[in-house]
């Protein structure tokens, strides 16, 4: 984990905007922060919304984020990547505690529980910052009120970017709210692409040659019992709806519940 105030830039404290209140810099590609929950902002958890900053031009530079804390949480968290030369990140990267970040009070998205129909076992497949709704989901109480059991993936390009992830599911285990629950019912299974790793190899692979399930000493994906939520790049997003199509799963949505959903909204 990195330093969170080496970088002197700073935002104005009179733009408009929610007050930062923490940073951390995970490693040099990924970040994470908090701001002020306005009292008026309502979401569920696995929603996404409009955040960013004022652009040069000063019109708002807006990206869709996921938030990354529960619905209860009295602050908004997000989980986010560095692009050198993107519009926003690049600026995005540099914020510290005080600074303001915009935020647009519409939240929507179709990772959330009401999404889905009923089921016994729920997949949660993430990668790299697609991770960000998971982690208000496994922070809210409801999902281990309607599943039995929980098992979120994460793939990314090296260990060092499962930091995130890794700490969050810790931390929840010793949460006084749900900690018994998570640790009884979620499972935190990760993989690697680009470096040895006990678990190498992208999700959908461990799908396809049913490594998952044998990892997890479950039965194969089953419409009658299991539901799952995709959250990563677009690639990742068609190759894994594809499959769960071949398990005879049906792609849901807010106005027609169904075994599994994906994300479609991206930042960039």
């Amino acid at each position: 984990m990195l330093d969170t105030h080496t970088n002197p830039t700073k935002l104005t404290e009179s733009a408009a905007g929610e007050r930062v209140t923490s940073v951390t810099h995970w490693t040099d590609r990924l970040f994470s922060f908090r701001i002020e929950r306005p009292q008026s902002f309502r979401f569920r958890s696995g929603e996404f919304v409009m955040i960013g900053l004022e652009g040069d031009n000063g019109k708002p530079l807006l990206r869709a984020y996921s938030v990354a804390s529960p619905s209860w949480d009295e602050e908004l968290e997000f989980y986010s990547i560095k692009v050198p030369d993107g519009p926003l990140t690049s600026k995005l990267q540099l914020i510290q505690p005080g600074d303001r970040v915009i935020l647009r009070p519409k939240p929507t998205g179709t990772l959330v529980l009401d999404a889905l129909l009923p089921g016994k076992r729920l997949y949660m497949f993430a990668t790299g910052t697609g991770i960000a709704p998971f982690a208000s989901l496994i922070r809210d109480p409801e999902t281990y009120e309607k599943f039995e059991d929980v098992i979120l993936t994460h793939t990314c390009r090296d260990a060092a970017e499962l930091a995130y992830g890794e700490a969050l599911v810790v931390d929840l285990k010793h949460d006084p709210l749900i900690g018994a629950e998570a640790s009884e019912k979620l499972v935190h299974y990760t993989t690697v692409t680009q470096e040895t790793h006990p678990r190498r190899g992208r999700i959908t692979d461990r799908l396809s040659s049913g490594a998952l399930f044998t990892d997890l000493c479950v039965a194969p994906i089953d419409p009658k019992t299991d539901r799952a939520m995709i959250c990563g790049s677009m690639g990742l997003n068609t190759d894994l709806k594809c499959q769960l199509n071949e398990f005879g799963l049906t792609e849901g949505a807010n106005n027609r519940p169904a075994e599994y959903v994906l994300e479609k909204a991206f930042v960039g």
